[in-house]
């Protein structure tokens, strides 16, 4: 793609950003991070991979789902990783050269929406904190649907930005800056509630949901990250200005040192089979 992008969402298209290797970077280590790491491997377990599966990873990033996969299938299975972006799979490449006791790991750029695979493919399609980025959910999982085989499974996990709880001073000032930053960068910040039925919509049955839930008490870098991009947008939009957006991140420092801070937010997990 040429030319920057005009959409408030950078995850939309990487590689028109002026900071790509920093996202990418970024993105590397919030996968790395504990909290993160629990709530992947718990949603891999919840989608029934086994020894010998092939499977294929939508908006793969740097590969840190497919380095967990490749460990969960073996070195009988096949993992398979797709991402728009250029920047983030040269990233990729360099941290999933081998996996012990994995299989190679194969890496390809793709859109979801049109994915470069014949039908009936894999055992296993997985889309990771995604969804929530894409203009057309159900094409990606329609796509998903059509790769993998008859008693194959896709599985989808997100976030859900409705379901954000956390301690401020000032809760009408933290409730506007949320909702409505949310609101101005994601096609649809209310992914997670929606996978069941985005599942369903794309044909697959014995759709399973499974509810997690992300939570820090001390700040940590994902989480002031989090905060921090939020305060930017909520200048950037215009719902505050920058004094206000500095004075709000400055409540949760002061929370953090009384020991009254808390964030938690909302994560979906949602697997279904193709018939």
């Amino acid at each position: 793609m040429t030319g920057p992008s005009l959409h408030p969402d950078p995850w939309r298209d990487v590689d028109a950003q002026p900071n790509a290797a920093q996202l990418a970077t970024t993105l590397e280590l919030r996968g790395r991070a504990r909290p993160q790491m629990r709530l992947r491997r718990r949603f891999l377990r919840f989608a029934r991979l086994r020894p010998g599966d092939a499977v294929l990873e939508v908006g793969c990033g740097t590969g840190v789902v497919l380095r967990d996969v490749a460990a969960m299938v073996g070195r009988r299975g096949r993992v398979v990783g797709v991402d728009s972006s250029l920047a983030i799979l040269s990233v990729a490449r360099k941290l999933c050269r081998r996996v012990q006791g994995g299989p190679p790991i194969t890496l390809r750029r793709a859109d979801g929406v049109k994915l470069p695979f014949g039908a009936g493919r894999f055992d296993a399609a997985l889309a990771i904190t995604v969804i929530l980025h894409v203009a057309d959910p159900l094409a990606v999982v329609s796509e998903m649907a059509r790769v993998v085989k008859r008693g194959g499974r896709v599985g989808l996990q997100d976030q859900d930005f409705g379901v954000v709880a956390v301690t401020h001073p000032d809760r009408e000032l933290t409730d506007r800056i949320m909702r409505e930053v949310a609101a101005r960068v994601y096609v649809e910040p209310y992914s997670g509630r929606r996978l069941p039925g985005l599942l369903r919509a794309a044909g697959l049955e014995a759709v399973r949901l499974l509810t997690d839930v992300y939570q820090d008490t001390a700040l940590e870098p994902f989480t002031k990250t989090f905060l921090e991009r939020r305060a930017e947008n909520a200048v950037k939009y215009g719902i505050v200005d920058a004094q206000t957006a500095q004075r709000w991140l400055d409540g949760f420092t002061a929370l953090v040192a009384r020991g009254g801070f808390v964030l938690t937010m909302n994560y979906y997990g949602a697997v279904g089979v193709k018939p």
